[in-house]
Protein backbone atom coordinates (compact mmCIF):
# COMPACT_ATOMS: atom_id res chain seq x y z
CA UNK A 1 0.00 0.00 0.00
CA UNK A 2 1.24 3.22 -0.93
CA UNK A 3 0.65 6.12 1.29
CA UNK A 4 1.61 9.42 0.37
CA UNK A 5 1.78 12.22 3.55
CA UNK A 6 1.48 15.86 2.12
CA UNK A 7 1.87 19.12 5.05
CA UNK A 8 4.75 20.71 6.46
CA UNK A 9 8.44 20.10 7.28
CA UNK A 10 10.11 21.90 9.77
CA UNK A 11 13.09 22.28 12.46
CA UNK A 12 11.15 22.94 16.12
CA UNK A 13 12.63 25.06 18.39
CA UNK A 14 11.48 23.72 21.86
CA UNK A 15 11.48 25.66 24.92
CA UNK A 16 10.37 24.32 28.47
CA UNK A 17 9.06 27.17 30.95
CA UNK A 18 9.23 26.15 34.58
CA UNK A 19 6.21 27.47 35.92
CA UNK A 20 2.26 27.62 34.62
CA UNK A 21 1.16 29.72 31.54
CA UNK A 22 -1.80 30.05 33.97
CA UNK A 23 -0.60 31.72 36.81
CA UNK A 24 0.73 35.07 34.56
CA UNK A 25 -3.16 35.48 32.90
CA UNK A 26 -4.72 38.19 34.54
CA UNK A 27 -8.74 37.34 33.64
CA UNK A 28 -9.73 40.63 32.62
CA UNK A 29 -6.80 42.02 30.89
CA UNK A 30 -6.61 38.79 28.10
CA UNK A 31 -7.52 41.25 25.44
CA UNK A 32 -4.13 42.94 25.70
CA UNK A 33 -1.71 39.87 26.81
CA UNK A 34 2.08 40.99 26.55
CA UNK A 35 4.18 38.17 27.94
CA UNK A 36 7.56 36.96 28.14
CA UNK A 37 8.88 33.57 29.71
CA UNK A 38 12.08 33.20 30.49
CA UNK A 39 12.61 29.55 29.52
CA UNK A 40 15.71 27.16 31.24
CA UNK A 41 15.79 24.99 28.28
CA UNK A 42 16.01 24.88 24.52
CA UNK A 43 16.02 22.29 22.19
CA UNK A 44 16.49 22.53 18.07
CA UNK A 45 15.01 19.08 16.42
CA UNK A 46 13.63 18.12 13.12
CA UNK A 47 10.31 18.29 12.84
CA UNK A 48 6.96 19.65 10.77
CA UNK A 49 3.96 17.55 10.73
CA UNK A 50 4.17 15.29 7.58
CA UNK A 51 7.71 14.68 8.45
CA UNK A 52 7.24 13.71 11.83
CA UNK A 53 4.59 11.13 10.39
CA UNK A 54 6.83 9.73 7.81
CA UNK A 55 9.35 9.31 10.57
CA UNK A 56 7.52 7.27 12.53
CA UNK A 57 5.85 4.85 9.17
CA UNK A 58 9.46 4.57 7.87
CA UNK A 59 10.68 3.03 11.48
CA UNK A 60 7.50 0.50 11.47
CA UNK A 61 8.71 -0.40 7.65
CA UNK A 62 5.65 1.27 5.87
CA UNK A 63 8.41 3.24 3.34
CA UNK A 64 5.37 6.37 3.23
CA UNK A 65 6.05 9.21 0.32
CA UNK A 66 7.05 12.42 1.89
CA UNK A 67 5.57 15.04 0.17
CA UNK A 68 6.22 19.22 0.55
CA UNK A 69 8.28 21.76 0.48
CA UNK A 70 11.25 22.73 1.90
CA UNK A 71 14.53 25.16 1.49
CA UNK A 72 17.70 24.73 0.44
CA UNK A 73 19.00 24.00 3.78
CA UNK A 74 17.00 20.96 3.58
CA UNK A 75 20.05 18.64 2.67
CA UNK A 76 21.04 17.15 5.73
CA UNK A 77 17.34 16.81 6.95
CA UNK A 78 16.87 14.80 4.02
CA UNK A 79 19.62 12.47 4.35
CA UNK A 80 18.28 11.66 8.29
CA UNK A 81 14.73 10.83 6.53
CA UNK A 82 15.87 8.93 3.81
CA UNK A 83 18.09 6.81 6.41
CA UNK A 84 14.92 6.13 8.44
CA UNK A 85 12.78 4.22 5.76
CA UNK A 86 11.43 7.26 4.10
CA UNK A 87 10.78 8.36 -0.02
CA UNK A 88 12.30 11.70 0.43
CA UNK A 89 11.61 11.72 -3.70
CA UNK A 90 8.66 14.64 -4.01
CA UNK A 91 9.93 16.81 -1.85
CA UNK A 92 10.22 20.21 -3.71
CA UNK A 93 13.08 22.76 -3.07
CA UNK A 94 12.53 26.11 -2.62
CA UNK A 95 14.90 28.21 -4.15
CA UNK A 96 14.96 31.51 -1.72
CA UNK A 97 13.23 30.50 1.19
CA UNK A 98 14.16 28.48 4.02
CA UNK A 99 12.80 25.34 5.37
CA UNK A 100 8.98 26.18 7.80
CA UNK A 101 10.41 26.59 11.48
CA UNK A 102 8.09 25.56 14.72
CA UNK A 103 8.80 27.70 17.74
CA UNK A 104 7.16 26.14 21.10
CA UNK A 105 7.43 26.75 24.73
CA UNK A 106 5.46 24.54 27.43
CA UNK A 107 4.86 25.08 30.64
CA UNK A 108 5.12 22.27 33.51
CA UNK A 109 1.72 21.30 32.95
CA UNK A 110 2.82 20.65 29.73
CA UNK A 111 0.52 22.96 27.87
CA UNK A 112 1.85 25.02 24.88
CA UNK A 113 2.39 27.95 23.05
CA UNK A 114 3.85 27.86 19.81
CA UNK A 115 4.40 30.01 16.05
CA UNK A 116 4.88 28.93 13.07
CA UNK A 117 7.59 30.71 10.38
CA UNK A 118 5.90 29.01 7.03
CA UNK A 119 8.94 29.71 4.29
CA UNK A 120 9.11 27.23 1.60
CA UNK A 121 6.18 25.61 2.56
CA UNK A 122 3.83 28.32 0.78
CA UNK A 123 5.92 26.78 -2.15
CA UNK A 124 3.56 23.43 -1.26
CA UNK A 125 0.83 24.30 -3.34
CA UNK A 126 2.77 24.16 -6.58
CA UNK A 127 2.92 20.22 -6.15
CA UNK A 128 1.09 17.85 -8.18
CA UNK A 129 0.16 14.72 -7.01
CA UNK A 130 -0.29 13.28 -10.03
CA UNK A 131 3.50 13.76 -10.73
CA UNK A 132 4.19 12.04 -7.17
CA UNK A 133 1.78 9.37 -8.47
CA UNK A 134 3.27 8.84 -11.44
CA UNK A 135 6.71 8.72 -9.73
CA UNK A 136 5.89 5.64 -7.66
CA UNK A 137 3.30 3.59 -9.68
CA UNK A 138 0.47 4.95 -7.68
CA UNK A 139 -1.35 5.69 -4.61
CA UNK A 140 -3.06 4.28 -2.00
CA UNK A 141 -3.95 7.05 0.37
CA UNK A 142 -3.06 10.62 0.70
CA UNK A 143 -2.82 12.35 3.71
CA UNK A 144 -3.38 15.79 4.21
CA UNK A 145 -1.80 17.41 6.94
CA UNK A 146 -1.66 21.04 8.11
CA UNK A 147 0.38 22.56 5.27
CA UNK A 148 0.45 26.43 2.95
CA UNK A 149 -3.81 26.17 3.05
CA UNK A 150 -3.55 26.49 -0.94
CA UNK A 151 -1.81 23.69 -0.71
CA UNK A 152 -4.10 21.36 1.53
CA UNK A 153 -7.17 22.56 -1.08
CA UNK A 154 -5.55 21.66 -4.64
CA UNK A 155 -4.14 18.43 -2.83
CA UNK A 156 -7.87 17.47 -1.26
CA UNK A 157 -9.30 18.52 -4.91
CA UNK A 158 -6.69 16.68 -6.74
CA UNK A 159 -7.60 13.43 -5.01
CA UNK A 160 -11.27 13.64 -5.43
CA UNK A 161 -10.51 14.23 -9.35
CA UNK A 162 -8.57 11.18 -9.81
CA UNK A 163 -9.99 9.10 -6.87
CA UNK A 164 -7.61 8.72 -4.51
CA UNK A 165 -8.54 8.20 -0.66
CA UNK A 166 -7.61 11.14 1.52
CA UNK A 167 -7.38 11.74 5.08
CA UNK A 168 -8.03 15.09 6.00
CA UNK A 169 -5.80 16.25 9.33
CA UNK A 170 -5.89 19.99 9.88
CA UNK A 171 -4.44 19.67 13.04
CA UNK A 172 -3.34 23.33 13.29
CA UNK A 173 -4.36 25.59 10.35
CA UNK A 174 -7.84 24.75 12.13
CA UNK A 175 -7.58 28.15 13.90
CA UNK A 176 -6.80 30.09 10.25
CA UNK A 177 -9.58 28.64 8.31
CA UNK A 178 -13.29 29.30 8.01
CA UNK A 179 -16.06 27.00 7.86
CA UNK A 180 -16.04 27.10 4.16
CA UNK A 181 -12.41 26.01 3.76
CA UNK A 182 -12.80 22.94 6.47
CA UNK A 183 -16.13 21.61 4.56
CA UNK A 184 -14.23 21.28 1.42
CA UNK A 185 -11.29 19.99 3.14
CA UNK A 186 -13.49 17.07 4.80
CA UNK A 187 -16.68 16.57 2.63
CA UNK A 188 -15.63 12.06 1.06
CA UNK A 189 -12.11 11.85 3.58
CA UNK A 190 -11.78 8.46 4.17
CA UNK A 191 -10.01 9.56 7.15
CA UNK A 192 -10.66 12.46 9.28
CA UNK A 193 -8.09 12.98 12.03
CA UNK A 194 -8.64 15.27 15.23
CA UNK A 195 -8.00 15.96 19.01
CA UNK A 196 -11.25 16.27 21.15
CA UNK A 197 -10.97 20.40 20.84
CA UNK A 198 -10.15 20.49 17.55
CA UNK A 199 -13.09 17.82 17.12
CA UNK A 200 -15.35 20.89 18.96
CA UNK A 201 -14.06 23.58 16.74
CA UNK A 202 -14.68 21.86 13.54
CA UNK A 203 -18.13 21.26 14.43
CA UNK A 204 -18.32 25.03 15.48
CA UNK A 205 -16.72 26.59 12.52
CA UNK A 206 -18.73 24.38 9.84
CA UNK A 207 -22.05 24.43 11.89
CA UNK A 208 -22.63 20.81 10.87
CA UNK A 209 -23.10 18.12 13.59
CA UNK A 210 -20.97 15.27 14.63
CA UNK A 211 -23.92 13.09 12.92
CA UNK A 212 -23.83 15.37 9.86
CA UNK A 213 -19.87 14.99 9.36
CA UNK A 214 -19.91 11.52 10.23
CA UNK A 215 -21.97 11.09 6.81
CA UNK A 216 -19.71 13.03 4.83
CA UNK A 217 -16.55 10.76 5.98
CA UNK A 218 -15.38 7.18 6.16
CA UNK A 219 -14.03 7.12 9.31
CA UNK A 220 -13.83 9.87 12.25
CA UNK A 221 -10.63 9.40 14.74
CA UNK A 222 -10.45 11.66 17.34
CA UNK A 223 -7.60 11.48 19.62
CA UNK A 224 -8.23 12.32 23.90
CA UNK A 225 -5.02 12.53 25.20
CA UNK A 226 -4.62 10.22 27.99
CA UNK A 227 -7.98 8.45 26.87
CA UNK A 228 -6.48 7.21 23.97
CA UNK A 229 -8.46 7.14 20.83
CA UNK A 230 -12.10 6.83 19.27
CA UNK A 231 -12.63 5.59 15.72
CA UNK A 232 -16.94 6.21 14.47
CA UNK A 233 -18.08 5.12 11.10
CA UNK A 234 -21.81 6.17 10.40
CA UNK A 235 -23.62 3.37 11.25
CA UNK A 236 -21.32 1.13 13.15
CA UNK A 237 -19.94 0.62 16.46
CA UNK A 238 -17.63 3.23 18.28
CA UNK A 239 -13.97 1.94 18.60
CA UNK A 240 -12.00 2.94 21.46
CA UNK A 241 -8.60 2.18 22.00
CA UNK A 242 -6.39 3.71 25.28
CA UNK A 243 -2.80 4.13 25.88
CA UNK A 244 -0.40 2.14 27.29
CA UNK A 245 1.39 2.68 30.84
CA UNK A 246 4.47 5.76 29.99
CA UNK A 247 7.46 4.84 31.83
CA UNK A 248 7.81 9.08 31.90
CA UNK A 249 6.26 12.42 30.32
CA UNK A 250 8.96 13.98 28.68
CA UNK A 251 7.69 16.38 25.96
CA UNK A 252 3.97 16.18 24.73
CA UNK A 253 5.29 17.89 21.55
CA UNK A 254 4.54 15.27 18.01
CA UNK A 255 2.63 12.66 19.85
CA UNK A 256 -0.69 13.08 17.69
CA UNK A 257 1.76 12.54 14.72
CA UNK A 258 3.20 9.43 16.04
CA UNK A 259 -0.39 8.11 16.72
CA UNK A 260 -1.21 8.39 13.08
CA UNK A 261 2.28 7.05 11.72
CA UNK A 262 1.54 3.70 13.36
CA UNK A 263 -2.66 4.09 12.60
CA UNK A 264 -1.47 4.84 9.24
CA UNK A 265 1.09 1.56 9.35
CA UNK A 266 -1.68 -0.25 10.59
CA UNK A 267 -3.71 0.12 7.22
CA UNK A 268 -0.93 -0.42 5.27
CA UNK A 269 -0.73 -3.73 6.76
CA UNK A 270 -3.98 -4.35 6.53
CA UNK A 271 -4.53 -4.90 10.03
CA UNK A 272 -7.85 -3.93 11.79
CA UNK A 273 -8.82 -0.26 12.74
CA UNK A 274 -8.60 -1.26 16.64
CA UNK A 275 -5.31 -2.86 15.84
CA UNK A 276 -3.83 -0.27 13.75
CA UNK A 277 -5.18 2.13 16.85
CA UNK A 278 -3.91 -0.17 18.82
CA UNK A 279 -0.06 0.64 16.91
CA UNK A 280 -0.47 4.09 16.63
CA UNK A 281 -1.04 4.63 20.29
CA UNK A 282 2.36 2.73 21.04
CA UNK A 283 4.22 4.86 19.27
CA UNK A 284 2.48 7.93 20.76
CA UNK A 285 3.73 6.83 23.84
CA UNK A 286 7.23 6.75 22.73
CA UNK A 287 7.10 9.99 21.25
CA UNK A 288 6.22 11.23 24.86
CA UNK A 289 8.87 9.96 26.47
CA UNK A 290 11.69 11.55 24.49
CA UNK A 291 12.01 15.11 24.01
CA UNK A 292 11.55 15.56 20.05
CA UNK A 293 9.61 14.58 17.37
CA UNK A 294 11.81 11.96 16.32
CA UNK A 295 14.47 11.13 18.63
CA UNK A 296 12.58 8.21 20.10
CA UNK A 297 14.31 4.88 19.19
CA UNK A 298 12.13 2.16 18.18
CA UNK A 299 13.80 -1.27 19.06
CA UNK A 300 11.43 -3.85 18.10
CA UNK A 301 11.85 -6.16 20.88
CA UNK A 302 11.15 -3.27 23.42
CA UNK A 303 8.00 -2.33 21.07
CA UNK A 304 6.65 -5.44 21.16
CA UNK A 305 7.23 -6.26 25.06
CA UNK A 306 5.04 -2.78 26.07
CA UNK A 307 2.78 -3.43 22.89
CA UNK A 308 1.88 -7.05 24.35
CA UNK A 309 1.59 -6.31 28.04
CA UNK A 310 -0.62 -2.89 27.18
CA UNK A 311 -2.81 -5.05 24.34
CA UNK A 312 -2.13 -9.15 24.78
CA UNK A 313 -0.99 -11.99 23.25
CA UNK A 314 -3.76 -12.27 20.28
CA UNK A 315 -3.07 -8.05 19.61
CA UNK A 316 0.75 -8.45 19.80
CA UNK A 317 0.85 -11.88 17.52
CA UNK A 318 -0.70 -10.07 14.48
CA UNK A 319 1.55 -7.13 14.63
CA UNK A 320 4.91 -9.19 15.36
CA UNK A 321 4.98 -10.39 11.75
CA UNK A 322 4.33 -7.14 10.30
CA UNK A 323 6.59 -4.81 12.52
CA UNK A 324 9.74 -3.47 10.32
Amino acid sequence: MRIAVTGSIATDHLMTFPGRFSDQLVADQLHTVSLSFLVDQLDVRRGGVAANIAFGMGQLGTRPILVGAAGSDFAEYRAWLDRHGVDTGSVRISETLHTARFVCTTDTDHNQIGSFYTGAMSEARLIELKTVADRVGGLDLVSIGADDPEAMLRHTEECRSRSIPFAADFSQQIARMNGDEIRILLDGATYLFSNEYEKGLIETKTGWTDEEILSRVGHRVTTLGARGVRIERAGEPTIEVGVPDEERKADPTGVGDAFRAGFMSGLAWGVSLERAAQVGCMLATLVIETVGTQEYQLRRGHFMERFTKAYGDEAAEEVRGRLG
